[in-house]
């Protein structure tokens, strides 16, 4: 048995490709990438699903929808796939408490940052690097951690500290943070939470 995952993206899904290496190398064998959703169909982490025989699917705000309308779809994709973990990554777009409720305990997000340092709103891409430099931190990383109501707010699953060096800019920071802490952790992270979720249905 192996839990469904749907990864939400919006971008150029590099942490995704982290995910999809990992899998093929054997390191999540608790989970099945199952679907890949983004709210952009220019996204190109949606030719990484399709390079890979991922199903992908486009959920886009269309002109006259709301927000709400969006989720919707998300919501009507991932119980059609019977997906058991979303893993958020460069998911650009806060989801509702609704569904969040809707998946107690299985929402999962990487933040470019150790929380609870330079996170919550307004914290997200190269901003977390401009305020981390900016404050002049020696450390920096990466936390993957539970979604709740509150941005970058759940309960921590796992983080990896990155050194800040001189002369960094954010753009060379976010670099390092990416491939020394998120493209190992989050993998990491996607394994220990399906592993607990495949335990608790056969426990049931």
């Amino acid at each position: 048995m192996k839990a469904r995952v749907a990864v939400f993206v919006s971008g150029g899904g590099t942490n995704l490709q982290a995910i999809i290496d990992a899998s093929l190398r054997g390191d999540i064998p608790s989970a099945e990438i199952a679907l890949v959703c983004s709210n952009k169909s220019d996204a190109f982490a949606l030719d990484r699903a399709k390079n890979h025989g991922i199903k992908a699917v486009v959920c886009e705000k269309l002109p006259g929808e709301k927000r709400m309308d969006v989720e919707s779809k998300l919501l009507k994709v991932v119980l059609d796939e019977k997906i058991d973990l979303i893993v958020l990554a460069g998911f650009m777009m806060i989801l509702s408490e609704n569904f969040i409720k809707s998946f107690p305990g299985k929402i999962i997000n990487v933040h470019p940052a150790l929380i609870p340092s330079f996170c919550g709103k307004g914290f997200y891409g190269l901003k977390v690097h401009e305020a981390a430099l900016e404050k002049g931190v020696k450390v920096t990383g990466a936390t993957v951690h539970y979604v709740n109501e509150i941005p970058d707010g759940g309960e921590i699953i796992a983080q990896k500290a990155v050194d800040v060096l001189e002369g960094d800019t954010p753009e060379i920071l976010q670099k390092r943070v990416m491939e020394e802490a998120e493209w190992i952790l989050f993998p990491r992270a996607v394994e220990i939470v399906s592993k607990s979720i495949i335990s608790d249905k056969e426990a049931k």
